[in-house]
């Protein structure tokens, strides 16, 4: 394959990605009525990965986790965004993600097909730091945007303290700082009346 090929693949992914901007999530930004879309909370986990980087459980490489969460959602393209308390209820779902994946990576040539979709396998998996730590990103994000929306997705579909810690309660394999942090979170809200415990 010649520069010019490999160029046109990778202008043809780029411009694939763009529909995530119309992919549109159970949150809404802070303040607004509005669903955030998942390219907005592609931006707002890489920021906050390099922002939170010190409470990393242990040393991660950052460009690794940049890379895992600029792309862990790009498979809502094809399958939408799932309410991370309903994901339990697709049993299908990873095949479905994969077989996204699969697709829109395999856009690009061989060597870059094959890169980004082993991150985001190894993000799925969870089993390197790296992949911890960006998965205790993604989750505090919940935890900051409802917290600070008058309980946002949680009020809404009725999700507790108790559920709320109980499905992620793996931000602690990643970060133990920022699982201590979700749960001061999470309280707050509750005591503000927003939620309830139980």
């Amino acid at each position: 394959m010649n520069n010019i090929e490999k160029l046109q693949k990778q202008i043809d992914f780029i411009a694939e990605i763009d529909k995530l901007k119309n992919v549109l999530r159970y949150t809404s930004p802070i303040g607004m009525e509005r669903k955030e879309n998942s390219a907005e909370h592609s931006w707002h986990v890489v920021m906050a990965a390099m922002i939170l980087l010190e409470y990393a459980n242990q040393e991660v490489n950052l460009l690794k986790v940049v890379k895992m969460l600029a792309i862990h959602d790009i498979v809502e393209i094809d399958v939408g965004d799932t309410f991370h308390f309903h994901k339990s209820e697709k049993s299908d779902l990873y095949l479905q993600e994969l077989a996204a994946a699969e697709r829109i990576f395999g856009l690009l040539d061989s060597s870059q097909k094959e890169e980004y979709l082993s991150l985001w396998k190894e993000f799925e998996s969870r089993e390197t730091v790296e992949a911890r730590y960006a998965i205790a990103i993604d989750r505090i994000i919940a935890f900051i945007i409802n917290s600070r929306n008058k309980g946002g997705t949680w009020a809404k579909h009725n999700i507790t303290v108790q559920l709320a810690l109980e499905k992620n309660s793996h931000i602690g394999e990643g970060s133990k700082m920022l699982w201590e942090m979700a749960q001061i979170l999470v309280n707050e809200t509750y005591a503000k009346g927003y939620i309830s415990q139980a």
